[in-house]
């Protein structure tokens, strides 16, 4: 009997990680005899991917912090390679996280592996002479914003939308009742959802300003801080320990969707959170900071008129930006202030964010998700035994 194929999934970070259980999981629908392995965590690995390094250990946002990580990134990077070595994949899927995937990819293309990259970097954003990097090593790009597919075509990179995983994203089963129970939270007033980011380092620069702004608005809200897969809810617990200075009182939830969907207002790190915000319906305020070093190095390289991905979808300012500098917590208040009362600031906002889920899912065949095309690219570079 011939042993079963394997394949060889890397994904950085939260969201990559949950595209790449999705992939697994269609995938394995086709061809159950099929293996993986690779970078991700607890999602992939319940979904049948065999763990080689923890994509938490890859959680690093700024171009200073990152060079701070490199011996540890190397080191990874050397023990996800050896291990491809040994197990010769038939195919290797790469997901998001750039300054790591496209090393991977280089690699695997030397050995005659062929690569997919799912969730393509967003080059279109900056840096776009890195495209090469997709011509040279990868032979097939699932891009998951309809405009992607044609800034990569035209770079002569082999390019298909299969629609953003979020689309089809419904609402929580769980109930605004429920969950006030689940959790000990009063259902009078109103909910605030922080969400601070998904990376430690991201956290620590920007949670401090948020629960500043949350002691500012007073006991008349509850203050909902879900907990990112990528974290650890002790280490979390420790930051609001040691930030004792405000007064608000913060409740840590392990439903990121449901606390979003229940908010009145929301505060989200720029990031993948931001769409789940938009299809969650909930009006937010976006935030983003790194160390000033890297701020000062990208934002030259930057050449787009909003960081926020829902405005970039929409072409213009649907969401308040609150960007390194321009994240305090009197800026945070005001703006949450403008969206927390009924009236033509959320009423503007809600109907942007409705416009932005329909072109999210603009495009997508009816009944074929994502990870489904996906899954249907992968499997046609899967060399036939």
């Amino acid at each position: 009997m011939p042993m079963p194929q394997s394949i060889l999934i890397s994904a950085g970070e939260a969201s990559g990680e949950r595209y790449g259980a999705e992939l697994i999981e269609a995938l394995r629908r086709r061809d159950p005899s099929l293996r993986f392995f690779g970078a991700g965590g607890e999602r992939m690995r319940a979904a049948g991917c065999e763990i080689t390094l923890d994509a938490r250990d890859l959680s690093v946002v700024g171009i200073t912090e990152i060079l701070q990580h490199l011996p540890k990134i190397w080191g990874l990077y050397q023990k996800l390679i050896a291990e491809a070595d040994r197990r010769q994949p038939g195919v290797a899927v790469v997901i998001d996280a750039p300054a790591f995937n496209w090393r991977v990819a280089r690699q695997m293309h030397r050995r005659g592996i062929p690569v997919v990259y799912y969730v393509c970097p967003q080059f279109w954003a900056w840096r776009q002479g890195r495209v090469k990097y997709l011509r040279q090593y990868v032979n097939k790009a699932l891009v998951i914003f309809p405009f992607e597919e044609q800034f990569y075509r035209e770079r002569g990179v082999n390019a298909e939308f299969v629609g953003h995983p979020l689309a089809g994203l419904q609402p929580p089963a769980i109930s605004r009742e429920q969950m006030a129970r689940e959790y000990g939270l009063d259902i009078a007033k109103p909910w605030i959802t922080l969400m601070p980011g998904s990376r430690r380092k991201e956290v620590r620069m920007i949670l401090p300003t948020l629960l500043e702004a949350a002691g500012q608005l007073g006991d008349g809200y509850e203050f909902l801080l879900p907990v990112a897969p990528t974290l650890d809810r002790v280490w979390i617990q420790s930051l609001l320990s040691a930030s004792s200075g405000h007064s608000a009182r913060i409740t840590l939830t392990n439903d990121p969707l449901a606390s979003l969907a229940h908010a009145r207002a929301s505060v989200v790190a720029s990031g993948t959170a931001t769409v789940e915000a938009a299809l969650m319906n909930s009006p937010f305020i976006m935030v983003y900071r790194v160390a000033p070093l890297s701020w000062r190095i990208g934002r030259h390289l930057v050449k787009l008129p909003h960081y926020a991905m829902v405005n970039l979808i929409a072409g213009r300012q649907v969401v308040p930006e609150l960007v390194q500098d321009q994240l305090t917590s009197a800026k945070a208040v005001e703006a949450l202030g403008r969206i927390l009362a009924d009236g033509t600031a959320r009423s503007t906002m809600l109907d942007g964010l409705a416009e932005v889920r329909s072109r999210l899912g603009a495009g997508v065949h009816a009944g074929v998700s994502p990870a489904d095309r996906a899954a249907e690219a992968v499997l046609a570079l899967l060399p036939r035994r």
